[in-house]
């Protein structure tokens, strides 16, 4: 089976678009609809045609887009069933741990409550791909406005169990940010020290920073490195649980400037 051809790009102020196209069939999905015009843009760019969007959840940077792209192309939206009744143009509603086909590869969803009550993820595992909206950032994680520290804990946590080869497609391009809080935590990780000079290479060309892989989150993200003993020295939390030094991470990136 041939890969599937992706296209991302900023929209918004810092929003990213992500657009999924499958050649053979020529079905073509849009990850949330930060932007309408700018999609368009970037669809009309490629000659594609937009037939679905991925939903992740509710908040208007993430649907602002739906309904006009859907009046346009006609296009499918599938998004949680929890927000349902928040999620413009609604057309088929999954949960976590459902799964659906689209061109010809399976689509797993993922519940990621914490950000939003219903948030949810798309993982390609063909196509080692995921797609985490605002749970799982490069180099960071989302704001819990919603839910619990511990959901999204529990939410992010899951990510370690993908194959670290994935990439990892978010909803926000905060990586130069979230570097500066990492080395914050742990200044002496290597690896970290070594991908924040490269994002601040990227950045400086203007180019995205994202995606990045799993593997690349595991070895330098801090909120998936909770057991980390420099990370747990810093925050004074030795012997605490890893979801308590998650949480204090959590609120110290919430003011952190």
């Amino acid at each position: 089976m041939a890969h599937l051809a992706f296209h991302s790009f900023i929209c918004r102020s810092d929003n990213y678009g992500v657009l999924l196209h499958d050649h053979k069939s020529g079905l073509t999905a849009t990850i949330d609809a930060p932007d309408a015009a700018e999609i368009e843009r970037q669809l009309a760019g490629r000659g594609w045609q937009l037939t679905h969007i991925f939903t992740t959840h509710h908040h208007s940077d993430h649907v602002d887009g739906n309904l006009a792209l859907k009046q346009k192309f006609g296009c499918t939206v599938i998004g949680p069933a929890e927000e349902a009744d928040r999620i413009p143009g609604l057309d088929t509603a999954v949960s976590g741990g459902d799964s659906f086909p689209w061109a010809g590869r399976g689509v797993q969803v993922m519940s990621c409550p914490g950000h939003t009550k219903g948030h949810i993820a798309f993982h390609l595992a063909s196509e080692q791909a995921v797609f985490a909206g605002d749970t799982l950032f490069s180099l960071g994680c989302g704001r819990v406005f919603e839910g619990t520290l511990e959901e999204m804990f529990s939410s992010v946590s899951q990510f370690k169990t993908l194959d670290p080869s994935t990439s990892l497609y978010c909803g926000h391009e905060y990586t130069q940010s979230n570097a500066r809080f990492a080395l914050s935590v742990e200044p002496g990780n290597p690896a970290l020290q070594q991908r924040a000079a490269a994002v601040d290479r990227l950045r400086a060309e203007g180019k995205p920073a994202c995606p990045s892989t799993i593997g690349e989150e595991l070895l330098t993200n801090p909120f998936l490195r909770t057991g980390s003993l420099e990370i747990r020295q810093k925050l004074g939390l030795e012997g605490a649980a890893d979801v308590e030094v998650f949480a204090e991470l959590r609120r110290r990136k919430d003011s952190f400037r």
